[in-house]
């Protein structure tokens, strides 16, 4: 354990900042048997031992996590054939459990309030198939362009949109009547200002006019009448055929309560000090930029703020007995159940509910009662809190 200590060597002060936070240290001497995670696309497992011979390793299949497989850490798998056709996607098994745990069923219309970089949006079009929609968020556009290229190359956009907006204010709802393919057809010759299936090869003058209308977000404060940028969408999301007004429409706090979505996935911005991997890129950048990353109490304090806001507005889009999973890879506790217990003590609509598929998985109860927790030791995974809420009519 030494030797591995030694390979990592952690600041004082961020050892003084475990130590504030009652994280154990040793989570940071497991980096190098903790290891990495991929998901076969459906439909792949026929090719396993094709993957397995291009990847140059042997797959262990993740008994507790249906679809995902562990290899060593490493192993790449960017420049791997299966990889770049589409077959496999790399993501923690523990994000994999905070996207198992929304319980996902056909039909569903899902909220990823945080969907950059792509890979639980990927696993939720999985999980849905053919049917329901999912809506992605976030407030980079670059991040969520790289959704968006992440959607495309394994084929799972059809039912999914995605907008570039601050998730704390996003408001638009679902859209639940999607048009079959003759009224949508009918619709588009009725109605003059309407959105056509989506294509990457837009003409010049709408790309124009999309970047002008970039530049000049760029140069002022987004106000909150401002509409989020679409930048995507899927044939099957129920956007194709609406003007622009239908699909910017507002509803009423009543209507949320029926219109609003299924599913909402809030994976917040944090502190990352639950990511080993994270954590071992100071050692390139300098540990002297920690403390503004990690350390910094201002920004935690702002995190927190935020991650609270992030909380707030993706239970406000939830429909009545719909389930919200809000999850980070911190593992402190001003970011986790301390933010759960604020919200819970400010929402009276707000309960929290049991995770059932998460009696085979191997974490450890957080400090408040059906909340969890994953680490490197316990559960071979990166770190990860979840919480999951319903919501009650009051």
């Amino acid at each position: 354990m030494e030797e591995e200590t030694s390979k990592l060597p952690l600041p004082d002060a961020f050892l003084d900042f475990l130590q504030t936070n009652e994280i154990d240290p040793l989570i940071y001497t497991a980096f190098e048997s903790t290891p990495r995670y991929i998901r076969l696309k459906p439909g792949s497992e026929a090719y396993l031992e094709e993957i397995e011979a291009e990847i140059k390793c042997r797959l262990q299949k993740v008994n507790w996590l249906p679809g995902f497989y562990s290899l060593p850490p490493h192993i790449q798998i960017a420049n791997s054939k299966p990889y770049k056709e589409g077959k496999i996607y790399g993501i923690d098994a523990a994000s994999g459990a905070a996207v198992l745990a929304m319980d996902i069923s056909v039909g569903d219309h899902v909220l990823d309030l945080c969907c950059a970089p792509g890979a639980k949006l990927c696993m939720i079009s999985d999980l849905l198939g053919d049917s329901g929609s999912v809506t992605g968020v976030d407030v980079a556009r670059h991040r969520l362009a790289a959704c968006r290229t992440m959607l495309q190359k394994y084929v799972l956009g059809d039912a999914c949109r995605l907008f570039v907006a601050d998730g704390t204010t996003f408001s638009l709802m679902p859209v639940r009547d999607h048009l079959d393919s003759i009224s949508c057809e009918f619709a588009l010759e009725e109605k003059k200002d309407t959105f056509r299936e989506w294509t990457s090869r837009r003409p010049w003058k709408e790309r124009k006019r999309a970047a002008r209308a970039r530049e000049n977000a760029a140069s002022r404060l987004v106000s909150e009448t401002d509409h989020p940028e679409l930048i995507f969408y899927g044939k099957s999301s129920g956007v194709v055929g609406l003007s622009k007004d239908e699909l910017y429409q507002t509803v009423s706090s009543s209507e949320v309560s029926s219109s609003g979505y299924d599913k909402v996935l809030v994976d917040a911005e944090c502190t990352h000090d639950g990511s080993i991997r994270h954590i071992q890129k100071f050692e390139h950048w300098g540990w002297e930029t920690l403390n503004g990353r990690v350390l910094n109490a201002e920004r935690s304090d702002n995190l927190t703020t935020l991650q609270l806001k992030l909380l707030i507005n993706g239970f406000r889009l939830l429909r009545v007995g719909g389930s919200l999973v809000y999850s980070t890879c911190s593992l402190t506790v001003s970011q986790n159940e301390n933010v759960v217990e604020w919200f819970l003590k400010e929402n009276s609509s707000a309960a929290l509910q049991a995770i059932e598929a998460a009696k085979d998985w191997p974490c450890k109860s957080g400090r408040i009662p059906k909340t969890l927790r994953f680490d490197p030791v316990t559960s071979k995974t990166s770190g990860l809190f979840v919480a999951k809420f319903t919501k009650l009519a009051v």
